[in-house]
């Protein structure tokens, strides 16, 4: 079996669900390099070191992702759901886009966060 690519992700999605993911990404890289990583379910985003979040569903109208921390961030309005990860020191903090408005400054400090490796 070949390797996904991005592609193979974003094959045949809304024109929606492309734009939050394409704006979801640049608005990742703004706030530094990152690498994207396809795997079999789904896009891993990586800094120079390690993942720091998962794109994990393309919906009709959302984009789904997850941003794994070292302890819960119960203080915000941006994850529907945050679940430590059985066995281990990670809690995975669940995030749906629904607007491009749903990128905002508190998501983007959760954002640079992820990417300089958690808390």
């Amino acid at each position: 079996m070949a390797e996904k690519t991005i592609d193979d992700f974003i094959k045949g999605r809304s024109a929606h669900t492309l734009e939050l993911y394409n704006h979801f990404i640049k608005s990742f890289k703004n706030i530094g390099d990152i690498t994207l990583y396809p795997a079999k379910t789904m896009i891993g985003i990586s800094n120079r070191h390690k993942r720091v979040a998962w794109i994990t569903a393309f919906g009709k109208n959302f984009l789904h992702v997850v941003f794994p921390f070292k302890q819960p961030c119960y203080d915000n309005l941006c994850f529907q759901k945050i679940a430590q990860v059985p066995g281990a020191n990670q809690f995975n903090h669940h995030f749906r886009m629904l607007l491009t408005d749903d990128v905002n400054e508190e998501l983007e400090d959760f954002m640079k966060m992820a990417r300089q490796g958690g808390n």
